[in-house]
């Protein structure tokens, strides 16, 4: 294997062509490539800020081993790589000059290139985040269901919408602009919401999903306001999306969380969640 086995590209259209079975082929577990270049394909870079973003493959006697997808002067995901692989792969974006300040993917696999871009850099890597990814097994509604009933998100439901999706931004730790002006850029705005509202109509939940691609959808964001939790809303609202992403012809349901939170983790598995991988995201400092 050697560092030009990797086929880069700039044209993500190029890209799936090449690897768009490969991807869909464990649509679970490729839900970032498959969501990131549908949307980039559909909507082109509205959204992920300046940059041009680089698609490569990892191509042998015509068969796809694995794939990434970013902006190389910021963050790179990447798909399973074992460290050979993912030597090869920081070998070549050496020789060409990029420095990613990141790497997202599978632990195993982000570690594997976080190590091997130290090696060929010096930039020592940091764990920045860990996350766990489920993946929808039988879908089991909560017991007691709490007293309401899902809806799914209006226009007339913009500024409530907007602002729950800023308390959830605010929760994560994520530093993002999030009003009438910048929502079409931002990552909330291509999913589609649902609310659980008390029998009196009061939205007391949501979660979003986004759309269907490569046989997958992705639940994101879940969000209940603090004074709220602890009520079932959460898991009433989650099974109400997740039955209508079954609906919509998804193989794969899938949803991160963060380990740390005990109470969603037990949520999703009530519900029907099983972890399918760790994740994680490593942040490298300056070159030595």
């Amino acid at each position: 294997m050697r560092p030009d086995d990797w086929h880069l590209t700039a044209d993500v259209d190029d890209f799936l062509a090449r690897a768009g079975d490969f991807l869909r082929s464990r649509p679970g577990l490729h839900t970032m490539t498959l969501t990131t270049t549908e949307k980039l394909r559909t909507r082109g870079a509205e959204g992920y800020g300046p940059g041009a973003h680089v698609f490569g493959l990892l191509e042998r006697a015509g068969e796809v081993g694995a794939a990434f997808h970013g902006v190389p002067s910021r963050g790179l995901s990447v798909t399973c790589l074992t460290p050979g692989q993912a030597d090869t792969l920081a070998a070549r974006l050496v020789s060409l000059g990029h420095s990613p300040t990141h790497v997202s993917a599978d632990r195993d696999s982000a570690t594997a290139f976080a190590e091997a871009w130290q090696r060929h850099t010096g930039a020592a890597a940091t764990l920045r985040n860990r996350l766990l990814l489920y993946r929808l097994g039988t879908l089991t509604a909560p017991e007691p269901v709490p007293a309401g009933r899902g809806r799914l998100v209006g226009e007339r439901d913009s500024e409530q919408l907007m602002g729950w999706c800023r308390a959830f931004a605010a929760d994560v730790g994520e530093a993002v602009t999030i009003d009438a002006v910048s929502w079409a850029g931002t990552r909330f705005a291509e999913k589609r919401y649902t609310f659980w509202e008390t029998p009196d109509g009061t939205p007391v939940s949501m979660a979003g999903a986004n759309p269907l691609v490569g046989g997958q959808i992705r639940v994101d964001p879940v969000y209940t306001p603090a004074p709220l939790r602890g009520r079932g809303y959460a898991g009433a609202v989650t099974v109400e999306v997740s039955r209508a992403a079954l609906a919509a012809g998804a193989q794969e349901v899938v949803l991160f969380t963060n380990p740390a939170n005990a109470t969603s983790n037990a949520l999703y598995r009530r519900i029907g969640y099983v972890p399918l991988t760790e994740w994680a995201v490593y942040d490298f400092a300056r070159a030595a």
